[in-house]
């Protein structure tokens, strides 16, 4: 049985930064893609970022290009998201997912079969 479990979420000042850490378990990674989405009060849920497990490609979503970053430790099958100089409209339920393989990396929700359970990140200004 998959499962992805996040942790690292809280309150932090603008400015600020915070690591989520998402642990990955019940099957290989090997060709997966591991995705981090949000959804912030009343909004859509919004893409931030993938990383191709192989290391192959990593992508970001244009509001937090250049002050997040996602990267992995194989041993422990974790992904992580450092979230640097952050804003109060960062504030979001923020989502680790996994899916693929992808001929490239996905943008779309949709595309990720397996979610975690969320981490609640909140920004004050």
């Amino acid at each position: 049985q998959v499962q992805l479990v996040e942790s690292g979420g809280g309150l932090v000042q603008a400015g600020g930064s915070l690591r989520l850490s998402c642990v990955f378990s019940g099957r290989a990674l090997g060709d997966m893609t591991m995705g981090w989405f949000r959804r912030a009060p009343g909004k859509q849920r919004e893409f931030v970022g993938s990383i191709a497990w192989s290391g192959a490609g990593v992508a970001y979503g244009d509001s937090v290009k250049g002050r997040f970053t996602i990267s992995t430790e194989n041993a422990k099958n974790t992904v992580y998201l450092q979230m640097d100089a952050l804003k109060p409209e960062d504030t979001a339920v923020y989502y680790c997912a996994a899916g693929g393989p992808f001929a490239r990396i996905s943008f779309s929700w949709s595309s990720y079969p397996y979610w975690g359970q969320g981490t609640q990140v909140t920004v004050s200004s």
